[in-house]
């Protein structure tokens, strides 16, 4: 085939491409504002943690004589880049007649509330860390909890994240934990409820639904779903509680799922690993799948003679 040939197959390529831009609006968003930048919101992300925890990530030379500077100078630095991004999305999310300088102003307002959350979501965040300590023998110190634990780290993107949808604002709160989610495997969504206390063991595979509600000390590890039954209506459902709610001091084993907006697991309560719950639990239970057994399959005789035979597995 000759060389010419190529470009005329590319040139129709692009053309059918090019239809579909100007089509299907929702690939490009023709005629409307641009959308928040995800690069520039995980450097909030970022800023948030070296403003919360000096000296862990990128500012060794973080001391107590310059520690007011510092908060002063990370401050303004995150609500100047957080405005930008909620002036952004505001405006692509705008079913009003609100004119741009009404939503800038709006923008800075949310930031400034939300930057008067930071102190309060970090001395959450120290019971997080407590939790971890308390929770996990192998930790070494809290330090490690902070520097290197994904549980944590997720927990921590959820509560900035919380913050930002309690303030209405659109795309970035999602776009936050879904960072956190890829970063760390846990996937919990901001607009879920979580108390003080809470501890992530390993994390992978957690799923947590945006109506979840979680009481103070409560520890799940990795892959719990606390998560909706059939959401086959969709957005018919938007605003209604689909997600279980836990009580104070319940302990979650690995892979077990609690789903529906119905459901609560009562306080004090442990949830054995690999159970399916679909109803509520009363407080001070214990929840577990039947003790495995092993049953020898085939002759009586055969059972202790030595002989080969199948056993069965039962759970």
């Amino acid at each position: 085939m000759e060389l010419s040939d190529n470009r005329q197959r590319l040139d129709d390529l692009a053309r059918k491409m090019n239809d579909n831009y100007e089509q299907i609006e929702l690939l490009n968003a023709l005629g409307k504002d641009k959308l928040p930048d995800r690069d520039r919101i995980v450097e909030i992300i970022k800023a948030i943690r070296r403003l919360m925890f000096p000296g862990y990530f990128g500012q060794n030379d973080f001391t107590k004589s310059t520690s007011h500077y510092f908060a002063g100078e990370m401050l303004s630095s995150v609500i100047e880049e957080l405005k930008k991004q909620v002036v952004i999305a505001l405006r692509y999310h705008n079913d009003s007649d609100e004119g741009v300088e009404e939503i800038k102003n709006r923008a800075e307002e949310i930031c400034y509330k939300f930057a008067e959350k930071l102190p309060e979501i970090q001395r959450i965040l120290l019971t997080d860390v407590q939790a971890g300590v308390d929770g996990d023998p192998a930790s070494s110190s809290a330090e490690e909890i902070i520097f290197s634990y994904p549980g944590f780290n997720a927990i921590f993107i959820y509560r900035i994240a919380h913050e930002l949808y309690l303030l209405n604002v659109p795309f970035i709160p999602r776009v936050m934990t879904e960072y956190g989610h890829s970063r760390t495997g846990v996937d919990i969504n901001p607009g879920a409820t979580i108390g003080e206390y809470f501890f992530i063991d390993h994390g992978t595979g957690v799923v947590i639904g945006e109506t979840t509600e979680i009481g103070r000390n409560v520890k799940v590890y990795q892959g719990v779903t606390l998560g909706a039954l059939s959401t086959r209506k969709g957005r018919l459902l938007t605003g209604v509680k689909r997600h279980p709610t836990i009580r104070d001091n319940v302990t979650i084993y690995s892979n077990a799922s609690i789903l529906g907006g119905d459901t609560v697991i009562g306080a004090n309560s442990t949830i054995g690993g690999n159970a399916f719950i679909t109803e509520s639990v009363p407080p001070n239970t214990r929840v577990s799948i039947k003790n495995m057994e092993l049953t020898f399959i085939g002759d009586s005789s055969e059972a202790g003679s030595g002989e080969s035979g199948l056993w069965d597995w039962v759970i």
